[in-house]
């Protein structure tokens, strides 16, 4: 029977490698250990905006194929912190290619890391993260009811008068019992689950390959082993109401109330764990990590990937065959940046915005996961900023404009730093006139892209084109329209869009004649004014 489940299991783990996972998503949890950690050596922290704008969470599900809790967790915190620095690089191809090249060697790996893809395992982190509950200063009491239990069952043969005070001990530690009830609940996941992540670590340890991602840490697990015996009643507490072993747990309850011990145990855990948070966070991050980089095997196995050049002296960028991993059959285009930014042009659906996106993500995965979406890419150590999905702040009165307005001043100040920094714009300052939409674009548009920076941005604003030449190359998508049809080919083409077809699309959808006969005389006119 065991043999055919692990035989089962190991089939099923062959056959989803490089596979989309199947299950639900709980970002509050999966977020935990990023929120709470330290970023201090790091380049940069992605914030929430531009995780919006490049659809984080969407694009987290694709590329998560992890089997365990903290090794979603710490992709999760992997994706949103760019380093400042290569770190380990060879290692975790070396790595990364074991578990793709050996099946046997990556099940064993999987099968011990499935040990932790319950709920329970997220709360892990709180345990190094978080403050954990103090003794209250009266809790000296308890020590001694506890002392008074044990010296009332040891003078009973000799005293009877001594079971009146037994009962009475028994009643009022009924009430301590109860009320430490709320405390143990708040660590009935994460303690049993820590043990499972103990040993775990110590399992992979064993291969040798393994153990050069962090050759001391057996010394970590010897120092939590020290607190093993005490966390063993964590285990038991979990295990007995999981398997609803009613009289066992009723006699075990009686037991722990007479001698008051699961608050004694509790704090006495707590309080060695406290001196253990290194070693406990020591222990999760190499899991973490081996499980990630199983992820990012099976995730090379099931798309299209490259391994990009990340260029440590310059801005420069180069992508062969780049596509949006979330779009289904994506074009795919060629684009290099050099000396200058990004200006696209192009009708609304033409792919300027999926473009931008799919840049942003690329380098963002390029530097956290060495991973691009592309034939071949070339990508700077850059920190990315985006301005593509804003909209109005109602709760605060604030309008599109001013939202756009903070979002865009932010962007100038990252500008100043002294970091290289990459800003991805869709559609500048759409949220006022047209002619201080194209002052204020250009002036904001000709100070992102100093300093080293580069800039991708979209517009409509042809005007732009020309005021921006010098410092931008200029790019556009365009469109085919036919007597009754509109084909994009999201090909992008070098020079400005010269095309214009909205008032033809019009026409198309059947637009009265009257209004399709204004629109194109006031264009004329338009045109002839410009000139």
């Amino acid at each position: 029977m065991i043999f055919n489940f692990k035989k089962k299991q190991a089939e099923q783990l062959k056959a989803s490698f490089g596979k989309l996972k199947d299950e639900s998503y709980n970002f509050e949890l999966i977020e935990k250990y990023f929120r709470n950690k330290e970023h201090t050596e790091t380049l940069q922290v992605l914030s929430d905006k531009t995780c919006k704008d490049l659809d984080f969470e969407e694009m987290f599900m694709f590329l998560d194929r992890t089997h365990s809790k903290p090794g979603q967790q710490y992709l999760y915190n992997k994706l949103r912190a760019i380093p400042n620095k290569p770190i380990n690089v060879d290692l975790d191809e070396k790595l990364i290619h074991l578990f793709t090249d050996d099946s046997d060697f990556r099940v064993e790996v999987q099968t011990q890391l499935e040990k932790l893809k319950g709920r329970e395992a997220y709360f892990v982190s709180s345990l190094f993260q978080e403050a954990h509950l103090e003794q209250p200063k009266w809790f000296f009491i308890l020590r001694l009811l506890s002392f008074t239990s044990v010296l009332s069952l040891v003078l009973l043969p000799f005293n009877a008068q001594m079971f009146f005070v037994l009962i009475g001990v028994f009643i009022v530690n009924i009430c301590f019992h109860l009320w430490n009830k709320k405390n143990l609940s708040s660590y009935s996941d994460s303690i049993p689950q820590l043990m499972v992540l103990k040993r775990v670590a110590n399992n992979l340890l064993h291969n040798e390959e393994i153990k050069k991602i962090n050759p001391l840490l057996s010394e970590s697990i010897k120092i939590l082993d020290q607190v093993r015996n005490r966390m063993l009643f964590f285990k038991l507490e979990s295990k007995i109401e999981g398997d609803f072993q009613v009289i066992f747990w009723s006699f075990l309850e009686l037991f722990k109330i007479l001698f008051i011990l699961e608050p004694l145990l509790l704090f006495g855990v707590l309080k060695r764990l406290d001196c253990r948070r290194k070693e406990i966070e020591k222990v999760f991050i190499f899991v973490g990590r081996i499980d990630v980089l199983l992820s990012i095997a099976s995730l090379r196995k099931g798309g299209d990937c490259c391994i990009p050049k990340i260029d440590e002296e310059n801005s420069r960028m180069k992508a062969c065959e780049i596509y949006h991993p979330l779009i289904v059959n994506c074009v795919r285009n060629d684009i290099e940046v050099n000396d200058k930014s990004i200006l696209l042009t192009g009708s609304n659906m033409s792919g300027k915005t999926s473009l931008i996106r799919a840049i942003g993500i690329n380098v963002l995965t390029g530097l956290t996961m060495n991973t691009c979406f592309a034939k071949s890419m070339m990508i700077p150590r850059i920190c990315i900023y985006s301005a593509i999905r804003i909209s109005d702040d109602l709760m605060n009165d604030r309008s599109y404009y001013f939202e756009e307005v903070l979002t865009i001043k932010n962007m100038i100040d990252k500008s100043c730093n002294g970091k290289a920094s990459l800003f991805l714009l869709d559609e500048i300052f759409k949220g006022t006139n047209t002619v201080e939409r194209i002052s204020a674009g250009k002036a904001v548009l000709s100070a992102l892209a100093k300093n080293n920076n580069r800039v991708f941005v979209s517009t409509h604003d042809i005007e732009l084109t020309d005021l921006l030449e010098k410092e931008y190359e200029l790019y556009h998508f365009s469109e085919l329209v036919s007597d009754k049809s509109v084909d994009f080919d999201y090909k992008l083409k070098e020079g400005k869009l010269k095309n214009r077809n909205a008032i033809r699309i019009l026409e198309i959808n059947d637009f009265p004649e009257l209004v399709i006969k204004e629109a194109m005389a006031l264009a004329e006119e338009l045109d002839r004014t410009r000139l």
